[in-house]
């Protein structure tokens, strides 16, 4: 909707400033344009999504048709095509980007097959939690394993090299269900970085200290590292390893 109303204040024509009535009445047609298919973009990102996530058979044109009439709405098949058209076009077709979630699903469902002792399922409801968590608590997560991670480095060398783990998916999803698996059963802990360390090759200690920085800031929780002394010392090399591997 953000990049719709850029578009349609873009493309609008010039307001001749005549008045402030004229001025008025102008932005509140495209107001209006705007609010009028609200709901029926909000349709077509579900429709879009489902299509992605190759469920295009259960959130069909008419069940969406259905639906929009249920609230009120009519529309027909050749709107709704219209409307993805229009979302695809203000975001220049670029939709099936990845996320930390299909990471964090993929290495579950492999984990899964591996037989990994804590359940999946309730792994799976825990890593949406702290999913959400870790972004309404970014700034500090990250600055945190910033100042962990990186010594004897200048602020441009540091810049440049944690970059990477910042837009490392991989090695958030790995910290979030090794974060999840603290939560849920911390005697099995040790066993899913373990797993996580040999499907991905992330080094443990890297894997320890994202769960850490999580835990520490969002939950509050006993630390993985003073429950499993043994398994990791995350104070000398924490995220070091991921940082090298990923410049």
């Amino acid at each position: 909707m953000v990049k719709q109303a850029e578009s349609i204040c873009s493309q609008a024509a010039p307001v001749l400033r005549e008045s402030e009535k004229a001025e008025l009445w102008s932005w509140r047609a495209r107001k209006e344009e705007l609010c009028s298919t609200f709901v029926l973009r909000l349709v077509s990102c579900v429709q879009l999504a489902s299509k992605l996530s190759f469920h295009y058979k259960i959130v069909s044109n008419v069940t969406v048709l259905n639906f929009l009439q249920a609230l009120g709405y009519l529309y027909t098949k050749e709107e709704l095509l219209e409307s993805e058209l229009a979302i695809l076009k203000s975001l220049n077709f670029q939709i099936n980007l990845p996320t930390p979630l299909a990471y964090v699903e993929m290495l579950l469902e492999v984990l899964g097959y591996n037989g990994c002792l804590v359940s999946v399922k309730r792994l799976h409801g825990t890593c949406l939690t702290l999913l959400d968590m870790v972004y309404l608590l970014h700034g500090p997560i990250y600055e945190s394993l910033l100042r962990a991670s990186i010594e004897n480095c200048t602020p441009m060398e540091q810049g440049r090299k944690f970059v990477s783990v910042k837009e490392d998916f991989m090695l958030l999803a790995v910290g979030i269900i090794a974060a999840s698996a603290f939560i849920q059963n911390q005697e099995w802990w040790g066993q899913v970085v373990e797993h996580l360390h040999s499907i991905t090759s992330i080094a443990t200690e890297s894997i320890a200290e994202f769960s850490y920085a999580i835990l520490t800031h969002g939950v509050g929780a006993s630390t993985p590292v003073r429950q499993q002394p043994g398994l990791h010392h995350l104070a000398a090399r924490p995220l070091r390893a991921a940082a090298t591997c990923n410049i």
